[in-house]
């Protein structure tokens, strides 16, 4: 059953290049017709020759035999040509897919699958897959065109001997047939030790201040060491694997010459057999030791390919938890105001008992700047990525502009709100490019605009080529309050109703982060702006102050109603006094 569901896929693989399949299979066909009937023809050559030998009896057959093989050379190129060419059709089609999807899916599936194990995926599966659907498929094809062309002419010149030339190759296939779950296994281990060695570079890449700063080097080094060993090790059994089947394939197929040799020597001798009969027998068992010696590598590719299908095709067959309704509406940006409502809205992550968000609710008003201050793991970054639909949230608990947050397109609802996560991550290239993320389309002006709402445009003036200034990978360049605020600066380009801002202001001082939120009224409309952070003194400058608590909402007011109040909020406020003045 899994060897048909992987040959379907294969098929679904190839159909949109059916056309170049067709004209490489005919070419193959064309090719082996060829090698069948030259080698008559020198048949005839010899049987006539050795009657008599003269020159233009020689030319006669020379100069057909020169001109078809050259035909029979210009087509085999013209088939790898075609059928090398779909191997490489089919790898861009496949990368191409698997990132469309990739794209599709839910931030919860990254954190469940490594950037590395990805990467290989895309990269040294899809590789195998292009060998298997490139190099496989022309020696497969090129063997059973060999054997159903070569056969029945080799039995109508000798069955016997024939036979006899052939009677090793059961012993041959049951060879491969034994060796095949072993190497299938072997290569599995191998493409999973890659993703494993994959996983850890890309780690390592990612990290490197951190194994600098804790003097790490030698440890990383030595992980990197049994991982490569680990690789090393499934790989020379794989290879062990393949030089004891290969050689002995290549043999046992050998053992047909010398059959044929042996028997037709004392079949010329007994007049019972032409020496261009012979020497014909000869070339067409020779004709199938290649192909059926390529058997092996042909094994090889597919055992490769069906392990690659099977990792490609986990990735594929992952739907999105998150996606479009049937019944989805529209919303346009410009006829949205910001209005924000959670109704007994609860959220628990997979596998917890606890849940994250415990039946909360309130209402922010269009335009409302609402401050949402709790201690670590109370629920303020879930419910910011509820909002934009980032988790995979129950209907009927958030609302945009009085609609079901649930009903509204995708594509919509996150053109509606603008999200500065808690990690500003910024892309390896210009600051102006970084900025205009959200809006490539924008212009200078419009970059500049919302570098100056961030509070960011005085610095980048400074930068060496000021909004041309390369950041390096990750906004390595740049300090973390540069990368808030450049972050921050992306989202005020595209001017959305409603601005999430998730402790993004973290490595700003607290002067920079109130002007900051005094400038977030710009633009085209006032912004509805909810701001988590722990930076008590900015948020007591906005319109309210949620203070949550172990996933729920425990007091709402202004500063000054939640101090005289009590509870949380003033044992927040008098820490975060302390701290002011322990600074």
């Amino acid at each position: 059953m899994a060897t048909s569901r992987r040959l379907a896929k294969l098929g679904a693989y190839l159909l949109p290049h059916w056309r170049e399949a067709t004209l490489g299979v005919i070419a193959l066909l064309t090719v082996n017709g060829l090698g069948v009937y030259i080698p008559l023809l020198i048949r005839s050559a010899v049987d006539k020759l050795s009657i008599q030998f003269t020159m233009s009896q020689v030319v006669h057959y020379v100069i057909p035999i020169a001109l078809l093989t050259s035909a029979m050379w210009l087509i085999r190129m013209a088939s790898r040509i075609w059928l090398f060419g779909i191997g490489r059709q089919v790898e861009f089609d496949l990368k191409q897919t698997i990132f469309e999807h990739l794209l599709t899916l839910e931030p919860a599936y990254f954190a469940t699958n490594t950037a590395g194990d990805l990467i290989s995926r895309a990269t040294s599966d899809v590789d195998n897959i292009r060998r298997l659907l490139g190099f496989a498929m022309l020696s497969l094809a090129n063997t059973v065109f060999a054997y159903m062309l070569t056969l029945p002419v080799m039995l109508s010149i000798s069955m016997d001997l024939t036979l006899a030339s052939l009677a090793i190759y059961p012993l041959m296939f049951m060879l491969v047939h034994l060796y095949s779950d072993k190497l299938r296994n072997q290569q599995a281990k191998v493409q999973q030790k890659l993703s494993d060695i994959s996983e850890l570079i890309q780690e390592d890449i990612s990290g490197i201040s951190l194994i600098k700063i804790y003097a790490q080097e030698e440890n990383e080094r030595h992980a990197f060491a049994q991982k490569n060993k680990n690789v090393l090790t499934a790989n020379l059994k794989l290879a062990t694997s393949r030089n004891t089947l290969f050689p002995l394939i290549g043999g046992l197929a050998s053992v047909s010459t010398l059959i044929i040799i042996w028997l037709g020597a004392s079949r010329i001798a007994a007049g019972s057999l032409t020496v261009g009969n012979f020497v014909t027998l000869l070339i067409y068992v020779e004709r199938l030791v290649f192909p059926t010696a390529l058997l092996g590598f042909t094994i090889t590719a597919y055992q490769r390919g069906e392990v690659s299908i099977d990792r490609i095709e986990a990735i594929l067959s992952t739907k999105p938890k998150i996606a479009n309704l049937p019944d989805a509406i529209h919303l346009p940006i410009e006829q949205l105001k910001g209005k924000i409502q959670a109704r007994l809205f609860s959220f628990s992550y997979p596998g917890s008992k606890t849940p994250a968000l415990d039946d909360i609710s309130f209402t922010i008003e269009a335009g409302e700047n609402v401050a949402i201050v709790g201690a670590i793991g109370s629920g303020k970054t879930t419910l910011a990525n509820s909002l934009p639909r980032l988790l995979d949230i129950a209907p009927g608990q958030l609302f945009l502009d009085g609609v079901d947050i649930t009903k509204i397109t995708l594509e919509d609802l996150r053109s509606a709100i603008a999200y500065v996560p808690q990690e500003s991550f910024l892309f390896s290239t210009t600051v102006k490019n970084n900025i205009r993320y959200s809006d490539p389309l924008a212009e200078y002006q419009e970059v500049e605009d919302a570098a100056k709402i961030a509070q960011i445009h005085p610095e980048i003036i400074n930068f060496p080529d000021r909004y041309e200034t390369i950041v390096g990978e990750r906004g390595i360049t740049l300090s973390g309050g540069q990368r808030q605020r450049t972050a921050l600066a992306r989202a005020m380009l595209v001017d959305a109703p409603v601005l999430i801002l998730d402790d993004a202001l973290s490595s700003v001082d607290n002067q920079t982060a109130t002007a900051i939120l005094n400038n977030l009224s710009g633009g085209t409309r006032k912004k509805t702006v909810i701001f988590i952070t722990h930076q008590l003194s900015a948020a007591a400058a906005c319109d309210r102050i949620f203070v949550m608590d172990k996933g729920q909402i425990v007091q709402i007011g202004t500063h000054r109603e939640l101090l005289q109040q009590g509870g949380l909020y003033r044992t927040l406020w008098s820490q975060h006094q302390v701290e002011e003045l322990l600074k």
